[in-house]
C-alpha cells in the first residue's frame, strides 16, 4: 500500500509567509472583498508559464485583477457550439458579470507554446504524433496570427517574439469577436489592450494601437 502523500512542505512554508507577514497587512481588504465580493477594473489574459504571473507584474492587490491564464495566451474567436469553453466562459463572466473597463492580452518572451507550435508548423506532414490529448489542437490557435507579423528578424529568436507579438495582436482581434465586448468598445464602455513581457530583462513592451508596434513601457 503506497503511503498517502502529504502537502507540499513548499506551499505550506509560502502561505505561512503569507499568513505571518502579509495578511496582517490586507486583511481589512480581504475582509471588505469577502463582505462585497470582487470588482476588478481589469482582466487579463495571460499565459500559464510560471515565470510570468501578472499579479506579481503588476504589483496588484488582492480584488484588482481578473486573470485568465492559458498556454500561450491565446484567446479563442467567439464559438458557442455548446461544448465545453473554459477561456471564452472566464471572458463572458469577466465582461458580462464584473463588467470589467479594461482588457489586457499579455504574453511574454520564451512561449513555450508558441515554440512548440513554430516546430510543429515547421515539421508539417512529418511532425511525429503528439501524445498530448489537448496541447496540439490547442496551440493551432496561433496559426492566424501569423499574417499579423510585422517584424522581419533573421535569427530564430526573433522570429518567436515577432510571432509572440502577433498572437498578441490575434487575440486582440478575436476578443472584438465576442459581441458583448465588441458593442461595449463600440460605445467607449471598454477597452482592449496588449502587452509582452521580456522575462530575461523584466520590461513590459506596451502595444501602440496606433502604429501596430511594442514598446517599452515607460511608467
Amino acid at each position: 500500500m503506497t503511503e498517502t502523500p502529504a502537502f507540499p512542505s513548499r506551499l505550506l512554508r509560502g502561505y505561512t509567509a503569507f499568513r505571518d507577514q502579509r495578511l496582517p497587512q490586507e486583511s481589512a481588504r480581504y475582509r471588505i472583498l469577502a463582505e462585497t465580493g470582487q470588482r476588478p477594473r481589469t482582466m487579463i489574459i495571460g499565459c500559464c508559464d510560471s515565470r510570468a504571473a501578472p499579479e506579481t507584474i503588476f504589483d496588484a492587490a488582492p480584488g484588482e485583477l481578473f486573470v485568465i491564464r492559458n498556454v500561450a495566451n491565446l484567446v479563442p474567436p467567439y464559438d458557442p457550439d455548446g461544448e465545453y469553453h473554459g477561456t471564452s466562459a472566464a471572458i463572458e463572466f469577466g465582461v458580462m458579470g464584473l463588467k470589467v473597463r479594461y482588457i489586457l492580452v499579455m504574453g511574454h518572451g520564451r512561449c513555450g507554446g508558441v515554440q512548440a507550435y513554430i516546430a510543429s508548423r515547421d515539421a508539417g506532414p512529418n511532425a511525429p504524433e503528439e501524445p498530448s490529448a489537448f496541447i496540439g489542437k490547442w496551440i493551432t490557435l496561433v496559426a492566424p496570427a501569423e499574417k499579423l507579423v510585422c517584424e522581419s528578424p533573421e535569427d530564430a529568436a526573433g522570429r518567436q517574439r515577432a510571432l509572440e507579438f502577433a498572437s498578441i495582436r490575434q487575440g486582440i482581434e478575436n476578443l472584438r469577436t465576442f459581441p458583448s465586448i465588441r458593442n461595449l468598445e463600440e460605445i467607449g464602455e471598454i477597452e482592449l489592450h496588449g502587452a509582452w513581457f521580456d522575462i530575461s530583462t523584466g520590461e513590459l513592451h506596451v502595444l501602440d494601437q496606433k502604429t501596430g508596434r511594442f514598446e517599452v513601457a515607460k511608467g
